[in-house]
């Protein structure tokens, strides 16, 4: 069974906790195992990220940038990487909430395209979180996992 990590930030209003939620039901749906950790309540370490086989990744919108704990999980890749670590090229999907800008968006990408190989196109959504944006997150997890299985 393929395991998928779904890191993301939430904090305030929830909102993207709500979409991680969703990508973590399609990826159940799909057949596969999700495992969430809320950076704003934990760090990721690298064990959590070499134990799976895919990652979801997902950020509010603050000030025009991804959440700070998110770029923390980008910087220690990025230190794990420079330790010789296998930390590149697993797949992953992308999600961001904002509160009327959204765009956070091109940074959090160029993040993610430095380590992995993307699935899909990342869903963003305003607040509040509409059943549109949980439709695609949804789909999105069933993607990732569809594409795992796929290999």
């Amino acid at each position: 069974m393929k395991t998928v990590l779904v890191v993301y930030h939430s904090q305030q209003f929830g909102n993207t906790k709500k979409l991680a939620e969703e990508i973590a039901r399609g990826i159940l749906d799909a057949g596969g195992t999700a495992k969430l950790i809320n950076t704003n309540e934990r760090r990721v370490t690298l064990d959590d990220f070499l134990k799976v086989d895919a990652i979801a990744l997902g950020t509010p919108d603050y000030y025009s940038y991804p959440a700070g704990m998110i770029k923390t999980f980008f910087d220690d890749l990025y230190l794990w990487d420079k330790e010789g670590k296998p930390v590149k090229g697993k797949p992953a999907v992308l999600f961001m909430t904002h509160g009327g800008g959204g765009r956070a968006k091109q940074p959090f990408e160029a993040f993610a395209e430095r380590f992995f190989q993307r699935v899909g196109e990342t869903v963003t959504s305003g607040r509040p979180i509409d059943d549109t944006a949980k439709k695609s997150c949804f789909e999105l997890g069933k993607e990732l996992l569809l594409r795992l299985s796929a290999v």
